[in-house]
């Protein structure tokens, strides 16, 4: 492939700012082989991506890490999708790595449960890149702030198996996103839930090597991670899975730590405090050369969940074991008698539907609103396409890294 070099026939035009960007200017390109400068013909300036002019923006409905969502339709085929807007305003040279990862691992995934990915495109400017994704009404995150009664274990359990299907296929196919939590699970108004946002996912190989241990919201964060362990394994996203479960069942974060230390805290006081004996090389992690863990010799979780059936507090005690090497796989969580016993999880299409809640969040403080209703007014319909510099949205409770 060509090594080449972009650039604008206008010299004179200013790059930041967005009305110029949107106006239709001849670009070239420079062969590294030849060093000689050539018309970029307009038929050619998208390559194989397909326009976001061929798409009618219709609302802003999320924001994440790494890009704005917008719900779109598509004017070929009528469809209703979900367009990620990857935010390049701090690159300059191009998309960010994790927003290449990302392409990188949803165009080569087909399941049921995590979100499709059909197609890159472009806007009028080089800087604005859209993934075209299938549109699901809701997360669950937006439901658990809104719903008047939580859901029932039946429901619980019925999205507990998609979420396990999911990752079960993303391990079998040496991906760990990273990133689970509430908000990062969608569900259609089918009932069918779906793992998406993958912008901190990696494919992994074995032996494993070293990855930043940053990753994973706090609430989610498995003590490994926490304590500074320099390997990451598909245990971590099971950590985060027992998290939701247990967020699920008790209607409420179950791990709602402010800080690192705060978050170990809270584990120790469910758990009870690691060893050697039950986790091999616990005392070697790199953390606790700097502090020392407080002794809390007791296993709580029967204590956290006094209704829960016996099968169910095993599979809780499976997901958070403290050794990743002994941390229950999904399939093996799929096959738990938790979900075979009475009540048994419902169908996903008799799962209930929640129009009024779709994407809604809980009610802001004053501050809070003021500040949405400028960033609102900067996010008009005419920046959809170019590269305008959009404020981050503060993050929602349960976004607390």
């Amino acid at each position: 492939m060509l090594d080449i070099k972009i650039k604008n026939n206008n010299r004179n035009m200013d790059i930041d700012d967005p009305k110029s960007r949107l106006e239709n200017k001849p670009h070239r390109f420079m062969s590294i082989l030849t060093g000689e400068w050539v018309d970029l013909p307009e038929s050619d300036r998208l390559g194989k991506c397909r326009s976001v002019g061929d798409f009618e923006k219709l609302n802003r409905v999320g924001e994440g890490t790494y890009g704005i969502v917008y719900r779109a339709r598509d004017t070929e085929s009528n469809k209703i999708v979900a367009l990620k807007k990857m935010r390049l305003d701090t690159q300059k040279d191009g998309i960010h790595v994790t927003g290449l990862r990302e392409i990188n691992i949803l165009l080569n995934l087909r399941h049921e449960n995590i979100v499709h990915m059909s197609e890159v495109v472009v806007g009028k400017s080089l800087e604005s890149i859209f993934l075209v994704m299938e549109y699901c009404e809701q997360d669950l995150a937006s439901l658990l702030d809104n719903m008047a009664a939580p859901f029932s274990e039946p429901q619980v359990k019925c999205i507990m198996l998609q979420l396990f299907g999911g990752l079960q296929y993303l391990h079998e196919n040496f991906i760990i996103h990273r990133d689970l939590k509430v908000s990062n699970l969608l569900m259609t108004d089918k009932g069918c839930v779906k793992i998406a946002d993958f912008g901190l996912a990696r494919k992994y190989e074995l032996p494993h090597r070293p990855m930043t241990p940053t990753v994973v919201t706090l609430w989610y964060r498995a003590p490994e991670l926490l304590l500074g362990a320099k390997t990451h394994t598909t245990a971590i996203d099971m950590w985060s899975a027992g998290c939701i479960l247990g967020e699920l069942l008790a209607h409420r974060p179950l791990l709602p730590g402010r800080s690192e230390l705060h978050q170990l805290d809270l584990i120790l006081d469910m758990l009870g405090t690691p060893n050697d004996t039950i986790w091999p090389g616990f005392s070697k992690l790199p953390a606790l050369e700097n502090f020392t863990l407080k002794k809390q010799p007791y296993n709580n979780l029967r204590h956290t969940f006094p209704w829960l059936s016996d099968s169910g507090i095993k599979l809780l005690n499976i997901l958070f074991m403290y050794d990743p090497n002994k941390r229950a796989c999904a399939e093996a969580c799929i096959q738990s008698s938790y979900f075979k016993e009475q009540p048994r999880p419902c169908d996903p299409e008799f799962m209930p539907s929640f129009p009024q809640h779709r994407l809604k969040r809980k009610q802001s403080k004053p501050e809070e609103k003021k500040g949405k209703e400028k960033r609102k007014s900067l996010d008009t319909f005419k920046s959809f396409g170019d590269n305008s510099n959009v404020p981050v949205l503060k993050r929602n409770r349960r976004d607390i890294s």
